[in-house]
């Protein structure tokens, strides 16, 4: 009854016609364990997709209702936890199984002629998967995606001419708020995905028309005019076919990484909730995940002056390297023992990158935590002041701005200093940076009134040095007590 009803679906559909070529096609005998990384890559992909639905239709994509959605979904639904452990893990897993899969590939050559196109699109999918997880972090809607969406915006902001209406469109407006969550969950549950899914079709189908990259043999020399014989030779005559002998590994290795998820949900769990998003609350402490730890542990130590070039800089380099690298090195050696360059240009990204992600859980988020409530506002920058005036003090101090800005010489690092402020930003650009954020500063827009903004704006408005007693160019011109006023003398009581 079975080969009945098979055979009836194979009249109508041919699929041993599509299929079986794909199937038998043949591959290197050298093809063994480490070509497994990028069946591996693609069972966790589909892992992704099933607990992606599956949580989707538990998932609130509102600005409102996303968080407490979550904490739902963790903490009350039957088996939630177990759920968002697997897709969390599930996106851990993939993009080391992809990063090991590219240093393989790079290792052995096979970024070489004639599959300079399999590269293209294996780095592609390399970048759509850290999109994925990037968005994925963004879609839990907590203090750490918050803040991390705030740090990529902060870096998208930078870029020439584009950054401001870069940011304003990816975060549909000029804050993060409910337009920005929309936005994510598109990207991440819609565009993303069928982005991986016809790239994974493309790469694929590459492979089997290129075919499988043989193990490198020291000496063995790519030569553009002679290497499809040789490959063709090698594998008509000392092949195997990928079903079963190649596809036999890849199941084993796919196997054993289903056991590795399930036991890394159940053992660890699932990441966050950590706490209601509230850019006014920087003592949150918020970390990324760990493929996102090394950008964050150089935008916490390196020097301010140094970020820019970095953040806007290396990308460029890195992306267009990995792009001409099969067109700058399209033939020669292949083995890795007769590449020293790239093994120590591996060797050398690894250890900076896992010495930066170590570094980033050891970073502090702000350097001075506790300065809004451990160090008290200078005397010399209250005396003389207006109610008004002193109501921004107030703000300053418990917003915690001095998280983040020094003033009198004390507070954090991260944003510049207060003490001049005056003299680089007028009114309307006070009022436009504090509302709507920009560079490291995100948006307080809607944690602060507009009693307070003015406030705030009033109190920063009086922030130059003595050398300065004008504002910057374009402030209306409120006048700032240059004298500490002479105290009434009070009779004694």
């Amino acid at each position: 009854m079975l080969k009945n009803v098979l055979k009836w679906f194979e009249d109508r559909l041919h699929l041993t016609e599509v299929v079986g070529p794909s199937m038998t096609h043949p591959v290197p005998r050298s093809a063994k364990w480490w070509y497994v990384f990028g069946s591996m890559t693609l069972v966790l992909f589909i892992c992704q997709i099933v607990t992606g639905i599956s949580l989707s239709l538990l998932y609130v994509p509102s600005a409102s209702q996303a968080f407490e959605s979550l904490e739902y979904i963790t903490f009350q639904a039957e088996m939630g936890w177990f759920l968002r452990a697997l897709h969390v893990w599930g996106s851990h897993l993939m993009v080391g199984a992809m990063t090991i899969h590219m240093i393989q590939v790079f290792l052995f050559g096979a970024f070489k002629y004639p599959r300079e196109l399999t590269w293209i699109c294996g780095v592609l999918l390399f970048f759509c998967t850290l999109g994925m997880a990037f968005t994925g972090q963004v879609l839990r809607w907590d203090q750490d995606s918050y803040w991390g969406l705030g740090v990529g915006m902060s870096m998208a902001g930078r870029v020439p001419w584009i950054g401001p209406e870069l940011v304003h469109f990816v975060l549909g407006g000029p804050i993060i708020g409910g337009e920005a969550l929309s936005r994510f969950f598109a990207l991440h549950v819609f565009v993303i995905p069928g982005m991986l899914i016809g790239l994974i079709g493309l790469h694929l189908l590459l492979v089997i028309k290129c075919g499988i990259n043989e193990k490198p043999t020291p000496g063995v020399l790519v030569e553009k005019n002679s290497y499809q014989e040789k490959y063709h030779d090698l594998v008509e005559k000392r092949g195997m076919p990928f079903f079963p002998n190649a596809a036999g590994r890849d199941m084993i290795a796919c196997g054993l990484t289903l056991g590795l998820l399930f036991f890394c949900a159940m053992m660890f769990g699932p990441s966050g909730p950590a706490g209601e998003p509230n850019p006014s609350f920087v003592q949150t402490a918020p970390r990324p995940d760990f493929y996102f730890q090394s950008i964050f542990a150089v935008l916490a130590l390196l020097p301010p002056y140094m970020e820019t070039f970095l953040i806007l800089g290396f990308p460029i380099l890195a992306i267009g390297t990995l792009f001409l690298l099969p067109f700058l090195s399209g033939g020669g050696e292949k083995h890795w023992r007769r590449r020293p360059i790239s093994v120590a240009f591996v060797l050398t990204l690894v250890l900076s990158l896992g010495t930066l992600t170590y570094l980033g859980y050891l970073a502090p988020w702000s350097p001075v935590m506790d300065a809004w409530s451990g160090i008290p506002t200078p005397p010399a920058y209250v005396k003389g002041r207006t109610p008004l005036q002193l109501q921004g003090a107030i703000v300053v101090q418990n917003k915690q701005c001095r998280n983040c800005h020094m003033l009198g010489g004390q507070g954090g690092k991260r944003g510049p200093a207060l003490d001049d402020v005056a003299t680089r930003l007028n009114g309307d650009q006070l009022i436009r940076q504090v509302i709507q954020g920009g560079g490291n500063m995100p948006a307080y827009g809607k944690h602060l009134s507009p009693e307070e903004t003015t406030a705030l704006t009033a109190f920063l408005l009086t922030m130059t040095p003595d050398w300065q007693h004008e504002p910057a160019a374009g402030y209306p011109m409120n006048p700032r007590p240059t004298q500490d006023p002479v105290p009434p003398i009070l009779p004694d009581s």
